[in-house]
């Protein structure tokens, strides 16, 4: 399968992960504050693209900071606001952030890779097809969320997986973007 044979349109729903795939990672900490939260490389471009494909955007991140209490839900609102104006500004889109607080161990629905906030998010926008929609990320947990719904999942790693929860390997949104150039 290509991307190509995808035939993304406006009746398509992107879903993705926030860490490591819109804003740089950090190694063995949370993104507590606005001022920790860095835009990868060529993200808005590669958003200002995804825009004008996707009829849906919508951010779904795990954020067990909060759970350990090492920021507030009103913190993590704030960085959200801050990224979505940012992204927009720059002609993006993103038409809801959704976010897991629970600890990993908790095993709940609502983290990936349970599929609570994909179900959120088709509870608010009806129209979302999961055989319409892909998932960007980079974990697994990511990879299994997308297949446990039905989407299509995208893994972004400097080196490619083999398996069988990843249908398409990039090392970054601007290395899709070029090849969903090239199918459109």
């Amino acid at each position: 399968m290509t991307l190509k044979n995808l035939n993304i349109d406006k009746n398509w729903t992107l879903f993705l992960d926030r860490d490591g795939v819109i804003n740089k990672k950090l190694e063995n900490d949370y993104v507590k504050h606005w001022v920790e939260f860095e835009f990868l490389d060529g993200v808005f471009d590669a958003l200002k693209f995804l825009n004008n494909l996707f009829g849906k955007i919508v951010v779904v991140t795990n954020q067990q900071g909060i759970g350990k209490r090492l920021y507030r839900t009103e913190d993590l609102e704030l960085i959200h606001k801050n990224m979505v104006y940012e992204i927009e500004f720059y002609g993006g889109r993103v038409d809801k952030v959704y976010f897991s607080p629970h600890l990993a161990d908790e095993k709940h629905p609502d983290r990936k890779p349970g599929i609570g906030m994909a179900l959120s998010a088709k509870k608010d926008y009806p129209e979302i097809d999961f055989k319409k929609s892909i998932i960007i990320g980079d974990s697994m947990s990511d990879m299994e969320f997308g297949r446990s719904a039905g989407m299509h999942t995208i893994f972004i790693s400097e080196a490619p997986v083999q398996d069988r929860r990843v249908d398409f390997n990039f090392r970054s949104l601007n290395e899709l973007i070029i090849s969903l150039q090239n199918a459109h």
